[in-house]
């Protein structure tokens, strides 16, 4: 791999590569077991550039490294359009690997946001390596605006109760 990181966008052909690393990302940070026809439901229309688009690293056909989900849409309260990060999630083979990829597609995510001259939603919601996420998310940020809690679950935790 090159220096520099490319993000690309995503396109239909992404699509299983994509629900493969989706359903990776609600393994580690999902609460409650995740709907593969759900995860489709927000993944198809950004694929096909509909209300959104999927950032991702990683070459067509290969294993990918990393990837965003960016919808947009309205907040239940506006008619405003914002950019709405749903997931961002890095393969956790490349975590380690240099270029920074969860940077990156914040980087990213913050371009689309300016691009569209749209406000962007974007956070952390884990129990896994938290601090660490909520640092990366304060060096491109600023201080946030607010902070999630789970009762009665942790991220991770519907697996566990599974097996």
């Amino acid at each position: 791999m090159s220096e520099k990181l490319v993000i690309r966008i995503g396109q239909p052909e992404d699509v299983h590569d994509i629900m493969d690393l989706a359903l990776s990302a609600c393994d580690e940070n999902g609460f409650v077991a995740p709907s593969p026809e759900k995860l489709l439901h927000e993944i198809w229309p950004a694929l096909n550039h509909d209300h959104g688009m999927v950032g991702i690293i990683g070459e067509k056909g290969q294993k990918l490294e990393a990837a965003v989900l960016l919808r947009i849409g309205s907040m239940w309260y506006s008619d405003q359009n914002v950019v709405e990060e749903k997931a961002i999630f890095v393969n956790p083979d490349y975590r380690s690997a240099k270029g920074g990829r969860a940077r990156r597609l914040v980087e990213f995510s913050k371009q689309v946001s300016d691009q569209l001259k749209l406000p962007l939603v974007i956070g952390v919601l884990s129990n896994h390596r938290t601090e660490a996420k909520v640092r990366l998310y304060e060096r491109q940020f600023g201080k946030p605006s607010g902070a999630f809690f789970l009762y009665n679950a942790h991220t991770g935790g519907w697996k566990e109760a599974a097996e």
